[in-house]
């Protein structure tokens, strides 16, 4: 018999007692201890893998944030650089959230999820290279990471029209003074 940690979201699906269930696990060994983690979907499994990547981030903030929020909205989150609704999640702080969004943007740059994700997203889908292009010289000229993030994130919003990291940093070096 194995014991599992499983996010809410996965607690929310499961079938009736007795019925089949197959989950995707993810099995974690550290010196003191063996843990099995859960979920109902794959996409559920590769976030909670993503999310451990994160500096910071453990298994159960990993399952924290897949409980308060299901994968795809996570996601959205993300892309729309939405720090106030990761803050609402239980143990997630400004610093812990800021930090979710610089360090997950990259690795959601190609995500799958719903059809609707890339369309509420708006242009940081679309002008992803862009973005982590222009953030990054940000960071390299002395900003931190998310000011960086906010700044290009601003920029993009009111000038949906601009494609290129050029025009994204010096705008945001603009919008910081």
């Amino acid at each position: 018999m194995y014991e599992l940690q499983v996010p809410m979201s996965t607690l929310y699906q499961l079938p009736e007692v007795g019925r089949e269930l197959i989950l995707h696990t993810h099995f974690v060994v550290r010196e003191d201890a063996q843990l099995l983690y859960g979920f109902y979907a794959p996409k559920d499994k590769a976030m909670f893998r993503a999310l451990i990547r994160v500096n910071g981030v453990g298994p159960k903030m990993a399952l924290a944030i897949l409980s308060g929020m299901e994968t795809d909205d996570f996601v959205r989150t993300v892309r729309n650089n939405d720090v106030a609704a990761m803050v609402n999640m239980p143990g997630i702080g400004k610093k812990t959230a800021e930090r979710l969004m610089v360090e997950m943007r990259d690795r959601l740059a190609d995500w799958g999820g719903r059809d609707d994700t890339s369309a509420t997203a708006g242009t940081s889908a679309g002008n992803g290279a862009a973005s982590r292009e222009a953030e990054t010289a940000l960071v390299s000229l002395g900003y931190k990471p998310q000011q960086a993030a906010r700044a290009v994130a601003r920029v993009e919003k009111d000038n949906p029209e601009i494609h290129d990291s050029e025009a994204l940093i010096r705008l945001a070096l603009k919008s910081m003074l």
